[in-house]
């Protein structure tokens, strides 16, 4: 992917973390049961770069709640619903036309949720809630190596994507994955 391409994806996936005044914040889910939901809430690790305790398949209706297990990383969880045509695999999506997908509107943030290294969750798009069947593509796309503090506080004054110094996006080092919601 080329500057500008990374650059591109950006302003889509930080579009609805720029919304952030003031920051809504969510407190994380408990420890979760055998199927990994506590109460319909699914507690997902984030770390440097995967997403843990992301199981193939969950109920319409799940929430997610974030954890951020990094030491210096900010992370995001960035949920899109896929179209039910698209059969594609994620990495095959993401390292494919992942760009043309965003500005085509076949891609949309169903939800973002933000975390710093150690910090507490910031819903910046929805609640988490996947409410609606389907295949979802999940990917950070924070840059890599951006000061947390510094990203957080330009999404919340700005009313575009933050611009802050860090290098290619999470997902190009393996920061993706896919889940699917089933009907209730």
């Amino acid at each position: 992917m080329n500057k500008k391409t990374i650059s591109n994806l950006r302003i889509v996936l930080t579009a609805g973390a720029a919304t952030l005044a003031p920051l809504a914040l969510a407190a994380c889910g408990d420890d979760a049961d055998a199927a990994g939901l506590d109460d319909g809430v699914l507690t997902v690790d984030l770390s440097d770069f995967s997403f843990g305790d992301l199981p193939d398949e969950v109920p319409a209706g799940t929430r997610l709640a974030v954890e951020n297990g990094s030491q210096s990383e900010l992370h995001e969880l960035v949920a899109m619903r896929l179209p039910d045509d698209e059969h594609r695999s994620a990495a095959e999506i993401v390292h494919g036309n992942l760009e043309e997908m965003f500005a085509s509107g076949e891609l949309a943030p169903a939800t973002v949720l933000l975390a710093a290294p150690d910090g507490e969750q910031i819903a910046a798009v929805g609640d988490g809630t996947l409410e609606e069947p389907g295949r979802y593509l999940i990917l950070c796309a924070i840059p890599t190596g951006a000061d947390p503090a510094e990203y957080l506080a330009a999404a919340q004054g700005s009313d575009g994507p933050p611009q802050v110094e860090g290098g290619a996006p999470h997902f190009t080092h393996g920061m993706f994955d896919e889940i699917t919601v089933t009907a209730g």
